[in-house]
């Protein structure tokens, strides 16, 4: 069995070197803090040896470690006496004399147990008296000095930490100090007392901790999580039930007679079951949390474990997704709230519930922004506690409660949603089971939280926004596209419909002119075939041969003045594209190349080969255009030079297209002389034999 003397010495090495890993922690560079660390460590190797020592009835090993210790303790009290005297430089002074006189006595008390281990205890006395244990008391002696000297002449303000560091080494010096007064009375070691001192110095160690904590000189910066302490708490009552359970049912059973088995089974279900339910009673575990924040912690909440909660909760999932109840949630996991109802404000400036989160809301919860409510949280941003209102409603002068929110029956606080020094909307939680009253730091976070969920919460409406004005571009755009092209469809109808006057007896005019409603009746049919099945959807791509495309192109733009000429110096070249669609941004071209171009002019569609390129040149002898018009205005959308006539999107239309079949398009103009838009264009399905390179 092992002797209690080993139990008590290792129990001390334990609380010593606790405390020797707490003081590890934090700043160093204090020479205080140096000092208490090098005593605490100090004690845990001496208590630990002095364990060794009981074991194996050797004390001597605890002898040679003990002058070190108490070296250690009383260094550190010299450090805490240091401001006791007010010249700096006469303190060094005295603290340097002092330590090496105490190191001189340390090393002759330690001269001393050499001497009594090799020549024997009977050795080391003179007239009767234990050297070794007159030396040890009097190094007790000089620590109860120091202590009783820096606990009289400690400042009002300090002695609150200090007082705890005076009884905690007063402790250990005083059962040192009647440990070897005894000793040197009765000529001899007393063995209880002896077994007794490593739990006197266990003892000490937790008076020494508050003595620490409350020392801002020692920096522990060690910090202890709320959840840490409500899990150890829960799990500490959880074992005293437990405990409980256990000694009830030996009674039960050892005073129960023929009853006392089947009633102890009884018990042990029913207790059990009665644990299973407070272990998960939300109730219970709300009342322990606000038990520990009140008694154990200087603040009520733990604002980074909180906020982190708070984060996570808000944004988890997807943007879009139910972000609106998270919200609520996130709020009220703050105050352990069950449940709450979110309302923003909507495009008939109104207040209306858009969202819940395990509670309940009439769909005629709608306020006003001129409702007194709206108009408090929107000045003042406070907090609504509804039963402080009720309690005492001139707190929130000017303030009316509307009679829905006095309807609902398990409201308890209002929380406004500011963005801007806007009320973008506010959020009724239910009253917590937990929460008997708020106070300036509920306010505070919840307050700060709500501000962080009044972000997300207008991100998530603007983005629903952009995305409907997204969709609303699409169908403009797509809308505008179609009013160009019947544009250029009504142009061609109405110059035939011009020269119809004058050449309906022209039997060549006539086909021609047939030909033209042909191919603009089939190109609306085209048209609405597209709108009909899926505005969005894109138009279908093929292969078409560039110069008979551009040829069908220039005939049909031939109407116009002046008439265009084609030039195709490669033939056979393919392209992966809508035919239609790239026929009307060569139209267009050529169209804008009339309208900038006299009569007289002339305009010249060219097409030809560079390496594994198709390159097309829509040439004109018009007026031309400047540097800044091209650069700054020329692809602009809804920008336009014709006035009322033009929509300015055809120009924008063939570079978008353009791009999208992995070209690009160039402009070259001057004033006065002219204009050339050349489009490259990568060549789909290239077969050499196909090309024929014309005469450059």
């Amino acid at each position: 069995m092992i002797d209690t003397g080993v139990i008590s010495f290792v129990t001390g090495a334990v609380f010593f070197l606790v405390l020797s890993l707490v003081l590890l922690t934090g700043q160093r560079g204090r020479s205080r803090k140096n000092a208490l660390k090098v005593a605490s460590i100090a004690s845990t190797v001496w208590l630990a040896l002095t364990a060794l020592a009981v074991y194996h009835e050797t004390p001597f090993l605890s002898y040679l470690t003990e002058p070190l210790r108490s070296f250690a303790w009383l260094l550190f009290l010299g450090y805490v006496m240091l401001p006791v005297v007010t010249d700096t430089h006469l303190a060094s002074r005295r603290f340097r004399k002092s330590a090496l006189l105490l190191a001189g006595y340390t090393v002759v008390l330690t001269m001393v147990v050499f001497y009594r281990i090799y020549a024997g205890p009977d050795v080391a006395n003179y007239l009767g008296i234990d050297l070794l244990f007159a030396g040890f008391l009097v190094m007790a002696i000089a620590g109860l000095v120091m202590v009783e000297q820096i606990m009289r002449n400690a400042h009002v303000e300090s002695r609150r930490a200090v007082k705890y560091l005076c009884i905690g080494l007063g402790v250990i010096l005083a059962y040192d100090f009647y440990l070897y007064s005894h000793a040197l009375l009765f000529q001899g070691l007393n063995d209880t007392l002896w077994k007794a001192r490593g739990f006197v110095n266990a003892m000490a160690v937790p008076v020494l901790g508050v003595a620490v904590a409350r020392d801002p000189r020692l920096s522990l910066d060690i910090f202890v999580s709320r959840r840490m302490v409500f899990h150890t708490t829960a799990l500490l009552g959880t074992g005293l039930y437990l405990l409980a359970m256990g000694v009830g049912a030996y009674y039960i059973r050892s005073f129960g007679g023929e009853w006392g088995t089947v009633a102890q089974v009884i018990f042990l279900f029913g207790a059990g079951l009665v644990l299973l339910v407070l272990l998960f009673s939300a109730r219970l575990r709300a009342s322990l949390r606000v038990l520990l924040n009140k008694h154990f912690f200087h603040y009520k909440y733990d604002y980074r474990d909180e906020w982190l909660r708070f984060i996570q909760t808000l944004s988890s999932g997807q943007p879009d997704e139910h972000l609106r109840e998270r919200a609520i949630h996130s709020l009220a996991e703050i105050i352990d709230s069950p449940g709450g109802v979110l309302w923003m404000r909507r495009m008939t400036d109104r207040y209306v519930p858009v969202a819940s989160w395990q509670m309940e809301v009439s769909e005629d919860a709608i306020v006003d922004m001129a409702h007194p409510l709206v108009q408090f949280m929107n000045q003042r941003g406070w907090l609504i506690d509804l039963d402080e209102y009720e309690r005492n409603p001139e707190l929130y002068t000017h303030l009316t409660i509307p009679e829905w929110l006095h309807g609902m029956p398990h409201a308890g606080l209002v929380v406004p949603l500011i963005i801007h020094s806007q009320l973008l909307g506010f959020i009724v939680l239910a009253r917590s089971p937990a929460q008997r009253h708020f106070n300036w730091e509920d306010s505070d976070l919840i307050k700060t939280a709500g501000r962080q969920a009044a972000v997300h919460l207008a991100q998530l409406e603007a983005s629903q926004a952009l995305a409907e004005a997204k969709q609303f571009e699409a169908c403009n755009r797509l809308t505008t596209y179609v009013m160009h092209d019947l544009k250029n469809l009504i142009a061609q109808l109405s110059l035939v419909v011009t020269n119809a006057a004058r050449h309906r007896a022209n039997p060549q005019f006539m086909e021609d002119a047939i030909n033209t409603v042909d191919n603009s009746v089939q190109k609306m049919n085209r048209l609405l075939a597209h709108l009909q099945s899926d505005t969005l959807k894109p138009q279908k791509a093929e292969d078409i041969e560039l110069c008979a495309l551009l040829e069908d192109v220039v005939t049909s733009m031939s109407s116009g003045r002046p008439v265009p000429s084609l030039d195709c110096q490669a033939g056979g070249i393919p392209l992966n594209a809508n035919r239609d669609r790239f026929a009307a941004i060569i139209s267009h071209l050529i169209r804008n190349a009339q309208d900038a171009t006299p009569d007289d002019g002339r305009i010249i569609v060219r097409l030809f080969r560079r390496a594994d390129l198709a390159v097309v040149e829509v040439q004109d002898t018009g007026t031309g255009m400047d540097k800044e018009f091209i650069k700054h205005r020329l692809f602009r959308p809804f920008d336009s030079t014709k006035g009322k006539s033009g929509m300015g999107i055809g120009v924008y239309e063939s570079r978008d297209y353009v791009h999208k079949l992995g070209g690009d398009i160039e402009v070259i103009s001057r004033i006065g002389e002219g204009t050339t838009f050349r489009i490259r264009l990568p060549i789909s399905g290239i077969n050499e034999q196909n090309i024929q390179i014309g005469a450059l």
